[in-house]
């Protein structure tokens, strides 16, 4: 296995932890209702899986409810909101800035592929200095698909491509590449698009055993994956 030239990251419960505010728009919910509010651990398994997990926690709420598309786009309305505000909780895990900033030193090239929509990424990646620097952002509606679909991860690599001037004349593979996420889907967005996949498991982990991810690594710790391209070198 070579060392890669360009790393791409899965953003929420990998590169972020943007549990807690989106378990309380999805409280809020709850809460203009004159419902009880439920802690966060409860929604904090599914954040991963954006409004679908949330309403599911909140309201016990599927795709296929008559109302889900009106309490969707409430819940996006709340979330917005949160995206840096005074009272935000969203932050980067502890050890990512320093993982992002080893990569750069060593000319490594890293970007973002989520399933978050534009609308939410980009203020967000804009406000988050330790986001700063990334070669590509890609969204989940940046292309016709979604993860496990390995576009997004293809439109990474298209995107690296601009930015990596010293590569040779071929220009950058998915075999140059790995990407990094907290969900099976993202490991199976990984392997379609031809990368080496990597497990995290500081993130949410999703509704899928570790186990039955197949990734290529599995790291614990954002100071994990220093430790493992210093074997490659």
């Amino acid at each position: 296995m070579l060392k890669p030239a360009a790393i791409f990251f899965d953003l929420d419960g990998t590169l972020i932890d943007s549990a807690p505010d989106l378990g309380s728009a999805a409280d809020k919910m709850r809460r203009d209702r004159g419902m009880s509010s439920l802690p966060d651990a409860l929604y904090r398994p599914m954040a991963g899986a954006g409004a679908r997990g949330m309403l599911k926690v909140a309201f016990n709420m599927t795709p296929e409810h008559a109302d889900f598309l009106a309490y969707r786009e409430e819940f996006f309305a709340n979330y917005e909101a949160s995206i840096g505000a005074a009272d935000a909780r969203t932050f980067a895990f502890a050890g990512i800035d320093g993982m992002l900033r080893s990569l750069e030193v060593r000319d490594i090239l890293w970007g973002i592929v989520t399933n978050k929509s534009r609308r939410f990424t980009d203020p967000l990646v804009a406000h988050m200095q330790e986001l700063n620097g990334a070669c590509a952002v890609v969204s989940g509606d940046t292309t016709p698909y979604a993860k496990p679909h390995p576009a997004p991860l293809q439109e990474a690599y298209r995107l690296a491509n601009t930015s990596l001037a010293s590569q040779s004349a071929r220009g950058l593979q998915a075999s140059d590449c790995w990407y990094l996420g907290d969900d099976k889907r993202d490991i199976e967005a990984g392997r379609a698009a031809g990368m080496t996949t990597v497990a995290v498991t500081w993130g949410y982990e999703g509704e899928h055993e570790l186990a039955t991810w197949n990734a290529d690594h599995v790291l614990h710790q954002p100071a994990d994956l220093l430790a493992l391209l210093d074997l490659l070198s």
